[in-house]
């Protein structure tokens, strides 16, 4: 026996509510995707999440770009500010209509971050292993931490652990 059920076209359609929850999760909860809206060609561009700590002599920057060849991105300094820039090329011998589910994105990068502290580009070491780029770019030397030493009154010289501020 065949149930019959009455069309509700309400039924169909998205809350308003529910569409501003997905709208504010995208948006906010996972910011780092690879999809960030630019004003490019298509509208879309892929931006790689990166990673940004520091040591008492290096910042050290990591940056997830799986699927990227190393001769296929570009790392610049200008100052303090550093620039990846690269491209996630498509499989070519697959055509367009072969595709069934097509959500990885392809095209140039580009990301820039400004470095909170002076840095020596011309020193920077670069490594590639497994999609993970690793960037080591040392301190300038008037920004690393330095002991000083308090002399007493008597003459003898205390070591202490205070170090020199950092130049901006």
């Amino acid at each position: 026996m065949a149930n019959i059920t009455r069309f509700d076209p309400l039924g169909e359609m998205v809350s308003l509510r529910s569409a501003m929850d997905r709208l504010f999760e995208d948006s906010f909860v996972s910011p780092l995707s690879w999809r960030t809206l630019a004003s490019g060609g298509n509208g879309e561009s892929i931006a790689p999440p990166i990673d940004v700590h520091q040591t008492p002599d290096e910042i050290v920057v990591t940056a997830s770009l799986p699927g990227i060849r190393p001769e296929d991105v570009d790392i610049t300094m200008t100052g303090q500010t550093l620039t990846v820039r690269g491209e996630l090329k498509a499989d070519e011998t697959i055509n367009r209509d072969q595709y069934l589910y097509r959500e990885r994105r392809y095209g140039s990068f580009s990301r820039s971050l400004q470095l909170p502290v002076r840095v020596e580009g011309d020193r920077a070491e670069a490594t590639f292993e497994h999609g993970v780029l690793t960037l080591r770019i040392p301190k300038s030397e008037e920004v690393k931490p330095r002991q000083i030493r308090i002399h007493a009154g008597n003459g003898d010289a205390l070591e202490t652990g205070a170090t020199n501020e950092q130049a901006s």
